[in-house]
């Protein structure tokens, strides 16, 4: 399978500051992720803020509630613009998410710009096609109506 790219945006009305204090705080992922993705903290990051170099531990049950083990990696943090995790163990033979949080006459333009790619040649492309490319949209619109919720919409 080929590298996916996918790019989602949404203007938040706050200040910088506040959505890259909220963003940059990985506990604050299990309020960005909806329940049936069975998404669940492993690090006990105690309200640390990202640095490069970060590890964070999780566990996800995206599919049949079979538990997944993934680890990411905090590669680069341009506070209070930007931040790059990957996946380093987990479902995906790639996964790069950009953060970027960029101010907007109307409050923040919050871009997530995902590349990844599922394993396994024409099963991973097959397995793409039928649930796992639904399965990150749902993510993100879910990401997107948390973010609405948290912050309003501009």
């Amino acid at each position: 399978m080929k590298i996916k790219k996918k790019q989602w945006e949404l203007i938040l009305p706050v200040k910088l500051e506040e959505l890259w204090d909220f963003f940059s705080v990985p506990d604050n992922l299990n309020k960005m992720t909806p329940e049936n993705a069975g998404f669940r903290m492993i690090s006990s990051l105690n309200g640390q803020k990202i640095f490069p170099g970060m590890l964070i531990e999780h566990e996800v049950r995206p599919i049949l509630g079979i538990p997944l083990y993934w680890v990411t990696e905090i590669i680069y943090v341009e506070k209070p613009h930007t931040f790059i995790d990957i996946q380093l163990i987990g479902p995906y033979a790639l996964w790069h998410h950009q953060h970027t949080f960029i101010a907007h006459e109307k409050g923040v333009l919050m871009t997530d710009t995902l590349h990844y790619r599922v394993g396994l040649g024409l099963l991973g492309t097959l397995a793409n096609s039928l649930f796992v490319e639904k399965k990150i949209e749902e993510i993100f619109d879910f990401r997107r109506d948390a973010a609405v919720k948290l912050f309003g919409k501009a």
